[in-house]
């Protein structure tokens, strides 16, 4: 073969390799354009809640999700212009859901705590709480962690959640008893079964809306644990995670993160991490 022959097919089969390389190039950016968040399903959010925890989440008497997590996914996916699917699971089918990528997103306030990072990532904060420790209305043990700390006290809280951490490391002594329901871990107290419960203080607002004030918020000089929940996404999906944590800076910076805490939770929004 003359050199002249073998330097043509060369150059044949580079610009050959240079259009499949463009090709490939072109799609790709196609496929990031038409899915910039990473979604396993592009044009759809698809959304793991635990839909009873009023008025954070919850289904309301039409049977439709509501509180202050769905009415900011619901401004998100119209930001994203993407139609939003929200699965209804419990607490503890949340994050292996999300492993499983059943989900692109967990909304249910998580705490980005060392061994759930194990598994998933984070946004930044989106909600925050205030854990605190309530008993029933006629109790009459004194409001020291001393107190309550002893064996012959038994703490309800919600199974899987950091509340169940709290008690058995702020109360080691006391018998830690969790549920995989909310209202159960709620009614344990309500009917003297258990004397105590560690829980946010708007869920407890909402249980004694419901119940004729039942239970009191134990008077500790200040809450057991101020923290913040946010959204959960696949481990590695750092597009996404991005995209969540950039909305609700927007939201916050806007005004309109409180707001929308203002008209579903009903209190003031607390102090949140300041955005960069």
């Amino acid at each position: 073969m003359s050199k002249r022959k073998w330097f043509g097919r060369i150059s044949v089969l580079i610009g050959v390799l240079a259009v499949a390389i463009g090709s490939i190039a072109s799609a790709s950016a196609d496929n990031t354009a038409a899915n910039p968040h990473n979604l396993k399903d592009p044009g759809t959010l698809t959304v793991g809640m635990t839909l009873q925890f009023k008025p954070q989440m919850y289904l309301n008497a039409k049977g439709k999700p509501a509180g202050y997590d769905v009415v900011l996914l619901k401004a998100l996916a119209k930001q994203w212009g993407v139609k939003l699917d929200i699965k209804n699971l419990d607490f503890n089918g949340l994050i292996p859901g999300l492993v499983a990528k059943k989900f692109d997103v967990v909304s249910v306030g998580l705490s980005a705590t060392p061994e759930r990072k194990k598994s998933i990532n984070f946004s930044r904060a989106y909600v925050p709480y205030a854990q605190i420790l309530a008993a029933g209305t006629d109790d009459n043990t004194p409001a020291t962690i001393a107190a309550w700390n002893s064996s012959d006290k038994t703490i309800t809280s919600l199974q899987g959640s950091t509340a169940e951490q709290l008690v058995q490391k702020t109360f080691p002594n006391a018998t830690s008893r969790s549920f995989p329901d909310q209202n159960a871990a709620f009614l344990e107290v309500a009917t003297g079964r258990a004397d105590a419960i560690v829980v946010e203080n708007y869920l407890l607002a909402q249980f004694n809306k419901s119940n004729g004030n039942k239970l009191k918020q134990v008077a500790f000089k200040k809450p057991l644990h101020v923290e913040y929940g946010s959204y959960g996404v696949q481990k590695g999906n750092a597009k996404l995670a991005k995209g969540l944590s950039a909305f609700i800076c927007k939201m916050q910076k806007s005004g309109r993160l409180a707001k929308v805490y203002k008209s579903t939770i009903g209190a003031p929004l607390p102090p949140m991490p300041r955005c960069k």
